[in-house]
């Protein structure tokens, strides 16, 4: 056991140059080849899905009944996992950009362009940040999450809105207003989180689980509530 742990740890600690990794609980034997044939799957799913993105450096891990349109507007670093159920959709102004060693959980949704007629702006997601199982993001304004980001299940983020102001024409038709959207890095966003458009996330910050965000947080700030507030300060005892 000790010999297939060593080994393993070393694989992963390479791939994400971190020489300090080590597997905090015990597994036996039978248990970590399962997860080398876990991820081998996926290595060899990513082998035939690469060919449609527009630049994957690396490994790049795909789980099973994944859905990627329009591919080639998709740019990604290093050894990116895509775990089942994933669907992307780039077609936008700026594409997707994935840095290293970035994660989007089971059944996520990204999607940049929510109508023809109005093409979205793009989603771009920092080194080491990941997006929790079940998340929407909506790149419509634009989507930047910073440099280790981490999230629970089930959050959404909208970076546009409708215009509603004319009680003659069906909201519908009124068009959308865009600001995006930025998540700074560092940040730690809790299950069933929802931010709106326009909204920055200072760096550092942790938003309570169901929280809804509609205003700026400062740095290192914890917020929660519907709407958000801020209720600590990180770099306060």
């Amino acid at each position: 056991m000790r010999i297939v742990a060593s080994t393993l740890q070393g694989v992963i600690a390479r791939l994400k140059k971190n020489p300090q990794y080590r597997f905090e609980s015990p597994y036996s034997d039978r248990q970590l080849l399962s997860i080398v044939r876990y991820r081998g799957l996926q290595i060899l799913r990513g082998l035939c899905k690469r060919v449609m993105l527009g630049r994957c450096a690396g490994l790049f891990f795909c789980g099973r009944k994944v859905v990627i349109e329009y591919g080639y507007q998709l740019s990604a670093g290093p050894n990116l996992i895509l775990e089942d159920l994933v669907q992307i959709s780039a077609l936008s102004e700026k594409g997707i950009s994935l840095g290293r060693n970035v994660t989007i959980g089971k059944s996520a949704i990204l999607v940049c362009t929510g109508v023809i007629a109005n093409r979205g702006v793009g989603i771009e997601i920092g080194d080491y940040s990941a997006v929790g199982a079940h998340s929407f993001l909506g790149g419509q304004g634009g989507v930047r999450l910073g440099q280790n980001v981490i999230m629970g299940p089930g959050v959404r983020i909208f970076s546009e809105n409708h215009n509603y102001g004319d009680l003659g024409i069906p909201i519908r038709l009124q068009g959308e207003n865009r600001k995006g959207v930025l998540v700074e890095d560092d940040c730690w966003v809790g299950s069933g989180v929802t931010i709106l458009d326009g909204v920055t996330v200072g760096t550092g910050s942790l938003i309570a689980a169901g929280s809804v965000v509609t205003k700026d947080v400062p740095p290192f700030s914890i917020a929660a509530g519907v709407p958000a507030k801020v209720i600590g300060d990180r770099r306060q005892p």
